[in-house]
């Protein structure tokens, strides 16, 4: 299916067109590529209002009907699978073989969605624990919270946009989506095909808008529960909450370490290293950023990781081969290109990099990089990784906590007390060992500590997050 001229925005679950129009890029050429509704400040009133309408007759909502509109909605989603994959490569740049695999876990996470919509259980509590309460029984369930508000980032236009919708339809409750105003697309085929179900009205709205009308998203006192995924703003956008619920994915600076004895063929270690580091052309919170390399096997490793990078085809994201496409803009590409130029002009050594063409940002991978600097302190979100050796395990725990970020760290080893001591003093929401820390399943808790945010998604964690726990407590 070929793209369309224009997507309507979706207010109370209709779609809505509005004078005010939304230009959107295609992001490897810069040319126009579509336009899309714009949302004002009377709509995004309309939809908190109808959001609050909405609240009792979603929370009634039979689990099996949450679940039958979470099915229905996978189901579309794999007819218009390449549809979506197109679209993701025009308005993100994603390579076609990263967008198809997003496709994959859009309809992986409302599949577990629907799985854990008729799962909510709470539990029986023995009261008698001393001789006052005996005679008392006790008994917990999950309510929804009410109506929530989301805001996503522009990197995976489909996958963050499901890990909150779809746990809030399994949990009963409506929503507020504004998706990224650089690729919102994806978000309003989602809205289309929840059109198409059994959800009541007010259930949802899908609102392309400019920041600037934001505001009553974070703060408006009727919104339960206010969940952000994107950068550092996202403490700002706290602390005007409220009392409202507030989950925060802020990003990272994810580092994977290489132990002594890693466990695994440097080959293969490479091999993830490369995914990790240039997958989604860098532009992932997990993306690998910093290696912390065992001095035994520094060199070799260096080596591998310098002929695998000149054999990555960097270009048009429609090419089945292209590895690397474009950066979401030409800024970015000029904000980490001017970091880097700062890292080497202090002393850092570049093992491989070729210029910036636009927003095109070949592959690169440094060495000796300064640690107060902002390409070792910051969220690069770019394809960049830097290297580094370590003599001791307990120096590279170290390293790694020397952050102001933690949302999931790699080590590669074959000892369990290392993985243990790492899963013990890592200061991040996730350890994977024999892996990257670019993994991530869609069912397991996803979150981080320090400044990469606050609370956990995944879908079980945020299907609890969006709802209350209610005690029954009877006399017998």
């Amino acid at each position: 299916m070929p793209i369309a001229s224009h997507y309507p925005l979706y207010l109370a679950n209709q779609p809505q067109t509005t004078t005010a129009q939304l230009d959107v890029a295609d992001k490897y050429t810069g040319k126009h590529a579509t336009q899309t509704s714009l949302a004002d400040a009377a709509i995004i009133e309309r939809a908190i209002a109808a959001g609050v309408a909405a609240r009792s007759s979603m929370a009634e909502l039979p689990a099996d009907v949450r679940r039958d509109v979470l099915l229905h909605c996978l189901r579309r989603f794999e007819e218009r699978h390449e549809e979506l994959a197109q679209l993701l490569c025009i308005e993100a740049g994603k390579p076609i073989r990263d967008a198809r695999g997003e496709v994959t876990r859009l309809v992986d996470t409302f599949r577990i969605a629907a799985e854990e919509a008729t799962r909510i259980n709470g539990q029986t509590l023995e009261l008698a624990v001393s001789a006052r309460s005996r005679g008392y029984r006790g008994f917990t369930r999950y309510v929804p919270v009410g109506l929530c508000s989301f805001i996503t980032p522009f990197n995976f236009p489909l996958n963050l946009v499901a890990h909150k919708v779809a746990p809030a339809i399994a949990a009963g409750c409506p929503f507020i989506l504004k998706p990224s105003s650089k690729t919102p697309l994806g978000a309003l085929v989602i809205a289309e095909i929840l059109a198409e179900t059994e959800l009541p009205p007010g259930a949802f709205s899908i609102l392309p808008c400019h920041d600037t009308e934001a505001a009553p998203l974070v703060e408006d006192p009727r919104i339960a529960l206010f969940s952000f995924t994107g950068g550092p703003v996202g403490w700002q956008l706290k602390a005007r909450a409220g009392r409202k619920k507030v989950t925060l994915e802020l990003g990272g600076n994810a580092a994977c370490i290489v132990d002594a004895e890693p466990g695994a063929a440097l080959e293969h270690i490479a091999e993830r290293l490369i995914f990790g580091g240039y997958y989604q052309s860098g532009q992932s919170c997990i993306s690998v950023q910093r290696v912390l390399v065992h001095q035994r096997h520094y060199p070799t490793l260096k080596a591998l990781l310098k002929a695998r990078l000149g054999q990555l085809v960097v270009g048009n994201p429609h090419q089945e081969n292209t590895f690397i496409g474009p950066l979401i803009d030409e800024a970015a590409a000029r904000r980490i290109e001017g970091q880097i130029t700062e890292a080497l002009e202090h002393g850092a050594t570049l093992i491989h990099g070729e210029a910036r063409r636009g927003n095109l940002l070949p592959p690169q991978l440094l060495e000796n990089v300064p640690t107060h600097l902002p390409l070792y302190q910051q969220e690069a979100f770019a394809p960049v990784m830097l290297l580094e050796a370590f003599e001791d395990f307990d120096e590279a725990l170290a390293r790694v906590n020397a952050s102001d970020y933690g949302l999931q760290a790699g080590v590669f080893t074959a000892r369990l007390d290392h993985t243990l001591r790492a899963w013990d003093r890592l200061e991040v929401g996730g350890v994977i060992i024999g892996d990257v820390p670019s993994f991530r399943v869609d069912n397991m808790p996803y979150g981080g500590v320090k400044a990469s945010g606050s609370g956990r998604e995944g879908v079980r964690s945020a299907i609890i997050d969006m709802s209350e726990e209610r005690l029954l407590v009877l006399r017998g």
